[in-house]
């Protein structure tokens, strides 16, 4: 595997190449990043691994300081999954000057997450435009643990008449259903054992609706059966899975998507199911 640091020499090596396929992470990676990988590679001969810890999607108070980066073993992980380059840029690298050009998200962008994280999707959205660009990848890899944020892909792809195929792998799980995170070595042994938690109240949601219930009735039920466990619940929602809007009656194909806080760790996680 090369590692490459700049954009020049990225493009010079990706010159040669005419089947490429792209993982954009921000590393501290885990078999869920693996899988992608695994995913890339049946879509393109040569798959680049984007390592950066975008500062345009982290707030003001959020964990861009502290967020783990851990390259030396990314890198390993990387090797033995069988990625032929590890992009690797620095902070200036990649904002060479001051990134006034951004990249507007549509307004499902300022719900779900994006409601306590303003901004957050544009910064996506521009770093992944940046990337797409450098790269000129004909597919790229995307985790659907981080729905809202594969939708925003799909449709800067689709918008912007983009030829790349957006392709989405399924979340990788603990054997106690929690969904792998970069996030999660956050959490205290203590707030580890209780993590699961959140998978079942999806879940409790998930059946409520099959059975009939009323999607708000069932919403509020998973919120407290979590607050009552002591999460800090900031939205569970359950929405049309090809619209992320709320669904219309006839609409059978439904996720429902959470973020909760534990502690200090904000976790995310989704569960896509049939209404019936």
């Amino acid at each position: 595997m090369q590692i490459i640091h700049t954009v020049a020499e990225l493009r010079e090596r990706l010159s040669r190449e005419t089947s490429i396929s792209l993982v954009p992470t921000m590393g501290n990676l885990h078999a869920g990043h693996l899988h992608l990988v695994e995913l890339a590679k049946q879509h393109g001969e040569c798959v680049v691994v984007s390592i950066f810890v975008n500062p345009l999607q982290f707030g003001a108070n959020e964990d861009l300081a502290s967020y783990p980066r851990t390259l030396a073993e990314d890198c390993a992980k990387l090797e033995a999954a069988g990625a032929a380059i590890l992009f690797a840029p620095s902070e200036t690298e990649m904002y060479p000057v001051a990134q006034t050009m951004m990249v507007t998200s549509p307004p499902i962008a300022n719900e779900l997450c994006g409601a306590s994280r303003p901004g957050h999707f544009g910064g996506v959205a521009t770093v992944v435009l940046k990337l797409f660009n450098i790269v000129q990848p004909q597919a790229a890899a995307f985790g659907k643990k981080d729905f809202q944020q594969l939708f925003i892909i799909r449709e800067l792809v689709r918008q912007l008449n983009l030829p790349i195929k957006i392709v989405a792998g399924e979340t990788v799980r603990e054997a106690d259903s929690l969904a792998m995170s970069s996030r999660n070595g956050y959490l205290s042994a203590e707030s580890r054992a209780q993590a699961p938690q959140f998978y079942q109240a999806l879940l409790h949601a998930v059946e409520q609706v099959q059975s009939g219930k009323d999607i708000a009735t069932a919403e509020a039920e998973a919120g407290t059966l979590l607050m009552d466990s002591g999460w800090a619940v900031e939205y569970i929602s359950v929405r049309s899975a090809d619209s992320l809007l709320p669904p219309k009656q006839e609409e059978n194909a439904l996720v429902v998507l959470g973020a909760a806080r534990l502690g200090s760790t904000r976790l995310i996680d989704n569960i896509e199911f049939l209404r019936s």
